[in-house]
C-alpha cells in the first residue's frame, strides 16, 4: 500500500501541471501574470506540493519564471527570443523530418492526416484557442517515426514556448489558408518519400511564419 502515494501525487501533478500549461497557452495567464501557490493550491483543491512541484516542470519548459521575492511569473518572450526559438526549431525538425520519413508508414500519415483535418476545422471556425495545440500534434506525428524520443521531447518543448506567438501569426497576418497550404504540402512530400525536399519545405515554414509575425509586429509600432 505505501507503493501507491507516490504514484497518486505524481498523477495529481502532472494533472495540475497539464492544466496550468493550458491556462498559460490559451491566454488565460497572460505574460508577466504572478502565479500564487496558496491560491492555485486552493483552486484545485490540493496541497501546496503539487502546485509547487507542477511549477518547477513549468519553469523548466520556460512557460513560467521563478523569482525571487515575487515567485512565478508568466514568462514574457521579446520579439528576438521568439524568432531565435522558431530559428532553433526549423533547425531540429527539419533534421528529425528528414530521418523519420523514410520510416513513416501508413498510420503515421494517417495520424497526422486526421489531425490536419481537426487543425483545418478549428480554422475555420476560428478556434483559436486550440490553433497551437493542432499545430503542434501535427508536427509532431510527422517525428515519431524517427524514434528519436529526447530530440522530440525537446520539439515539444519548443512548441510548447511558441504556442501563443504561433496563435499570434496566424491571427494577426490572416495566414489561416497559407498555413493550411503549407501543411497539406508537407504531408504530401511525406507520402511521397521526399526526405530532403520536405525537410527544406518545413524549414521554411517555420521560418517564414517567425518573418510574418516580426513584420507584423514592426508595422504595429510605427503606427
Amino acid at each position: 500500500m505505501t507503493t501507491l502515494q507516490p504514484i497518486k501525487r505524481q498523477t495529481l501533478t502532472s494533472a495540475v501541471t497539464e492544466s496550468l500549461r493550458q491556462r498559460i497557452l490559451s491566454g488565460e495567464f497572460p505574460d508577466g501574470q504572478q502565479l500564487r501557490q496558496e491560491a492555485l493550491s486552493n483552486e484545485y483543491g490540493v496541497s501546496r506540493v503539487p502546485v509547487r512541484e507542477a511549477l518547477r516542470q513549468l519553469e523548466a519548459e520556460g512557460l513560467i519564471q521563478i523569482i525571487d521575492h515575487k515567485g512565478a511569473l508568466v514568462s514574457k518572450l521579446s520579439l528576438d527570443d521568439v524568432l531565435e526559438l522558431l530559428d532553433i526549431r526549423a533547425t531540429l525538425e527539419s533534421e528529425l523530418l528528414r530521418a523519420a520519413i523514410p520510416c513513416q508508414d501508413a498510420t503515421d500519415h494517417a495520424a497526422a492526416s486526421a489531425t490536419l483535418r481537426e487543425f483545418e476545422q478549428a480554422l475555420v471556425s476560428n478556434d483559436i484557442r486550440h490553433w497551437g495545440e493542432l499545430n503542434s500534434r501535427f508536427h509532431l506525428a510527422l517525428y515519431r517515426a524517427a524514434r528519436r524520443p529526447n530530440t522530440l521531447a525537446l520539439i515539444e518543448q519548443l512548441h510548447n514556448k511558441t504556442d501563443r506567438y504561433t496563435r499570434m501569426q496566424i491571427l494577426f497576418t490572416r495566414t489561416m489558408e497559407q498555413a493550411h497550404q503549407e501543411h497539406s504540402k508537407l504531408l504530401q512530400l511525406c507520402r511521397e518519400g521526399k526526405a530532403d525536399e520536405a525537410a527544406d519545405f518545413i524549414r521554411f515554414h517555420i521560418l517564414s511564419a517567425g518573418h510574418a509575425l516580426e513584420s507584423y509586429l514592426n508595422s504595429a509600432e510605427r503606427r
